[in-house]
């Protein structure tokens, strides 16, 4: 009978591992907003703004006016200063609604006044209570002006000094994904299911229970310290599924970092229970051919779940979360790789396949796996499910 009791498991020990997501100013409350209303579940949201009309808006369960003090509830101007002195004096509030948090997904628009000012000192927070902390973040459009991406470079790069991992969205992006015809909310929801993505795939791994599983000290292994980020979701049916799921997750044209080079990575694979061990393995192979980087011959260390989910009938759910690519301190993740960006949107660098623990530091002739014969769902092309619907992703055909 002790032995039944030492290694008893308690059903609700993965409901320990808490996950805040705050929207920082009015992008990040209007990213915030979206995520509820498609019905996410196991986070806790919160919502913070010098704006108090903006706050009013706003669904999540916490709200907190900044700046009260300093800006009387009308906003920081687009002057970062004034958000960075406005959460400054709120400080003891903020402390307070992250209190307890394992991890901390922040989100903000950057170029403006107070996610720009503002989200560096939430981080400073979450990470000085302990919590494993994530920026996802956009850039201003080039229409916006010097000003507005001078102000976004500076803020991101502040930013960056207080988090974990962060994953940065230019908005220019956006014009390759969409037509004349998409309206403006659309557009931005496009965006706001990169951040979207990122919290799901999180939340699935630590609490669903799988073949082979995964939990919270997993991703935090992955993600603490882990500089500039990827985080997708991909979902494709047929003959190669895996792969095509796998590449769906990675390819996403809104992010700013391509996957080689990562020397930290989660995977999993959800699919029903005809999900083969040879399928799994494929997609893992292409994964790493991806991510070795050619430089040194070093391949990631990569942590992998399967779970199973008999909904998904002849369809494959991919997972992905990549860190470490080698950004510094003091350094913005992707810049260079931006300012280089080809008009695809998609750098040669995600299409070259370095062959597997090659040690020379010469690349070597891409390796193309087969192209796979299966109809996959591309990571920007999901879309929130709604009310209801938990577990499952609505595509846009």
């Amino acid at each position: 009978m002790e032995a039944e009791t030492v290694f008893e498991m308690d059903d609700n020990f993965e409901e320990l591992a808490k996950i805040i997501v705050i929207g920082v100013g009015g992008g990040g409350g209007n990213a915030v907003n979206n995520m509820i209303d498609s019905g996410l579940q196991g986070v806790e949201f919160v919502a913070i703004n010098t704006d108090s009309q903006a706050l009013l808006q706003s669904k999540a369960a916490t709200r907190i006016q900044i700046g009260e003090k300093r800006t009387r509830g009308l906003g920081a101007g687009a002057r970062p200063e004034i958000g960075e002195a406005a959460a400054t004096e709120s400080r003891e509030q903020i402390l307070e609604a992250l209190r307890g948090a394992d991890m901390v997904f922040i989100t903000a628009g950057m170029g403006g006044g107070t996610g720009t000012g503002a989200a560096p000192v939430v981080a400073e927070c979450a990470r000085e209570l302990g919590a494993l902390t994530v920026a996802v973040v956009t850039r201003p459009f080039s229409y916006e002006g010097m000003t507005r991406a001078r102000n976004a470079d500076a803020g991101i790069e502040n930013l960056q000094q207080h988090v974990d991992t962060i994953i940065t969205i230019p908005n220019d992006r956006l014009m390759k994904i969409i037509d004349k015809s998409t309206p403006v909310t659309e557009a931005f929801s496009k965006v706001d299911n990169v951040l979207w993505q990122g919290v799901k795939g999180i939340t699935d791994l630590i609490t669903n229970q799988g073949v082979v599983n995964l939990d919270f000290a997993d991703v935090h292994t992955t993600m603490a310290n882990g500089g500039a980020a990827i985080m997708g979701i991909g979902e494709a049916r047929g003959e190669g599924a895996s792969v095509a799921a796998a590449k769906a997750a990675i390819e996403s044209p809104l992010l700013e970092t391509s996957i080689e080079g990562a020397t930290s990575v989660i995977l999993n694979f959800t699919g029903s229970k005809n999900l083969s061990m040879f399928e799994v393995n494929e997609a893992s192979e292409w994964l790493n051919s991806m991510i070795t980087n050619a430089a040194n011959g070093r391949q990631a260390n990569i942590i992998w779940g399967i779970g199973v989910d008999d909904s998904l009938e002849d369809s494959v759910r991919v997972t992905v979360v990549a860190t470490g690519f080698g950004a510094s301190a003091g350094s913005t993740p992707g810049t260079a790789a931006a300012q280089e960006e080809p008009t695809t949107g998609i750098s040669e660098d995600w299409i070259r396949m370095p062959g597997l623990g090659g040690a020379s530091s010469a690349p070597k002739e891409p390796v193309r796996p087969a192209q796979p014969q299966a109809q996959a769902r591309p990571a920007a092309a999901i879309v929130p499910p709604s009310g209801g619907q938990q577990g499952r992703m609505n595509v846009v055909e």
